[in-house]
């Protein structure tokens, strides 16, 4: 999906977060490299101060580090994300990724943050694949985009893959 996102969306700019030590930028960054799109790729990860169970720590990045298209950061993903996007200028087309292994409303702060601010954004958004609440697997990142979805059903079109775990939702603007 990562792969079908670039290609299909051809995103000027892929601002990600939460992908540990740099999988999804190297994907993002590869595939952009391969079909010569010159896409600016933007990866935040946690603060050193913060304490979480997949935090890198000194392996942060580690995939893409020292690559020029890739630009590393700290911070709190949609928080830091806005920031970065308010020093891009030109005609663009964005991509964001949000690693959805975070609870309900982290995810759905993120979809509404990303919508209210970002004009002609298209997400993907990983850890999406729907099980039942008794299965004790998260998600939250499924209900949210529903949720999300209900709020704006005529503005984004919704690919799913539903082959299995961790599943992804591409949400792109028609």
């Amino acid at each position: 999906m990562k792969v079908l996102s670039v290609s299909y969306h051809q995103p000027s700019h892929i601002v990600e977060w939460g992908t540990h030590m740099g999988k999804s930028a190297r994907i993002f960054y590869e595939t952009a490299r391969h079909f010569r799109m010159g896409t600016e790729i933007h990866s935040i990860d946690l603060p050193d101060d913060v304490d979480h169970v997949e935090h890198p720590h000194q392996k942060r990045g580690h995939l893409v580090r020292g690559i020029k298209d890739v630009r590393l950061y700290q911070g709190d993903g949609v928080t830091t994300a806005l920031g970065i996007w308010s020093k891009v200028k030109g005609t663009v087309t964005p991509l964001f990724f949000l690693d959805g292994d975070h609870e309900f409303t982290a995810v759905l702060r993120e979809l509404k943050t990303i919508h209210e601010n970002i004009k002609g954004a298209s997400m993907l958004v990983h850890d999406t694949f729907y099980q039942s609440a008794e299965s004790g697997y998260n998600i939250g990142p499924y209900l949210a985009i529903q949720e999300f979805l209900k709020s704006n059903p005529s503005t984004y079109r919704r690919l799913d893959t539903k082959l299995g775990l961790p599943g992804m939702t591409f949400l792109y603007q028609r």
